[in-house]
């Protein structure tokens, strides 16, 4: 039985787990009691006093909250007919929306009496946050990072680390997301009397989906009062769809609302092919499955394995996604549309160059999808883009696309003076052991 507590996202918890066909709690015996006992801290949570006070002044000294709700003259203008207005949670501490998570469940696993964290990460942006917070919170921090993500995601291990966080590079699979959190699950597994996983996206064995929920869903609550205090009339709110984390908090307060429009941006990837894209509610490849201790709608084969998935943002190229989103997908409460690499990067370069905001590629997806739909909303009317997360991450991804020679010449310039300085480092340290 849920809490009777007051704020309005708890018409969306899940019941028994599930969110009508989709959801549960699909795991080995050994994490059920580490479940369980998960689901009653937080339960008891969501009516603690003294918790929610301790977490608000977090969010407030910490996270940086509440995060601006901009309006977008220029790309107003130029799109035509709805109002533009983004969501910046970039400018969150950390630099995305992963932190108010992140934050939430170590603050949590920390009353829980736990000593370690441990986390998955996809583009990094959740390994940073949690990273950050067992940092601010005194936790031992280990993160599983896909190889692949490892080597397109340097800014973001090189911040993991600085917080004090252990970067496990996982190896196997496709080497991302799916694995990552594969290897998460193990160690959890193996040592959940001292440890918490901090799962980064609304998925994963209840009661995760509900919780990521909860504690992101402060962004969706935010912009209905930035909203009502502004007059502003939402006529569409668009976010990215990988597992789901932003989106759902994003669009949590308006779930059982019949307006606004709810959209959801998924990566199309380079085309419509296995492999190309990791498009689950649009497009013909997905299915209902159970994977990861959680039912909901896969890339997934004959056989019931993960197929392999492409997206240029390396936050979007999970094969599965939130249960919840899956079954307001089925419903049409929430629609779905698919974003191609190109449309994501020309949205990038759009808003940086017409508003100032440089969006992480992620994110880039909801900026795209926001572009094609404008003039399909009133003038009177706003789309809120939620701009999950900066593209400053991105800049080993981008810039090879947006300045080729200038960035091959930037690189090779610091590998001659990377080796200078090892050659005068080498020769220092040769003097030094002659003496």
């Amino acid at each position: 039985m849920k809490p009777n507590v007051t704020n309005e996202s708890q018409t969306a918890f899940s019941k028994d787990g599930f969110f009508n066909q989709y959801g549960g709690k699909y795991v080995a015996e050994v994490l059920r009691s580490a479940l369980d006992e998960l689901e009653q801290a937080f339960n008891a949570s969501l009516t603690d006093k003294e918790f929610q006070q301790e977490l608000a002044v977090i969010r407030r000294d910490y996270i940086g909250r509440e995060t601006p709700l901009l309006y977008a003259p220029t790309a107003t203008k130029l799109l035509g007919g709805a109002q533009i207005y983004i969501k910046l949670e970039g400018l969150a501490n950390t630099g995305a929306h992963k932190i108010n998570n992140a934050i939430g469940q170590c603050l949590l696993a920390k009353k829980m009496g736990k000593t370690r964290i441990i986390a998955e990460t996809g583009a990094g942006q959740h390994g940073v946050a949690t990273a950050a917070a067992c940092a601010k919170l005194g936790l031992e921090c280990t993160v599983y990072m896909g190889e692949v993500d490892v080597r397109r995601q340097q800014p973001n291990v090189a911040a993991m680390e600085l917080y004090g966080a252990k970067v496990q590079p996982v190896t196997s699979g496709s080497r991302t997301l799916k694995d990552a959190v594969n290897e998460a699950m193990r160690d959890w597994a193996a040592n959940f009397t001292t440890t918490h996983y901090v799962l980064g996206s609304a998925l994963g064995p209840a009661p995760f989906p509900d919780i990521v929920r909860e504690f992101q869903s402060v962004i969706g609550k935010e912009v209905q009062e930035q909203c009502s205090i502004r007059g502003i009339q939402i006529g569409a709110m668009v976010a990215c769809v990988g597992g789901g984390s932003n989106s759902i908090g994003f669009f949590s307060p308006f779930i059982n609302q019949e307006k606004p429009r709810l959209i959801g941006a998924e990566a199309g990837g380079i085309g419509p092919g296995i492999g190309e894209n990791a498009s689950r509610m649009t497009g013909t490849a997905a299915r209902d499955g159970i994977l990861q201790g959680y039912k909901s709608r896969f890339l997934l084969d004959e056989d019931g394995q993960a197929l392999p998935t492409r997206s240029i943002s390396a936050g979007l190229d999970y094969c599965g996604i939130g249960p919840q989103l899956a079954a307001l997908g089925k419903s049409g409460r929430i629609e779905f549309t698919s974003i191609t690499d190109k449309e994501a990067l020309d949205a990038v370069s759009f808003f940086a160059k017409n508003e100032g905001v440089l969006f992480a590629l992620e994110s880039a997806h909801a900026g795209a999808a926001a572009m094609k739909i404008a003039k399909e909303i009133p003038s009177d009317q706003a789309i809120i883009i939620n701009m999950s997360g900066r593209g400053d991450k991105d800049v080993f991804i981008t810039s090879p696309v947006f300045r080729p020679q200038a960035w091959t010449d930037f690189l090779s310039a610091e590998l001659e003076r990377l080796s200078e300085h090892k050659d005068i480092h080498d020769a220092k340290s040769m003097q030094g052991g002659r003496k």
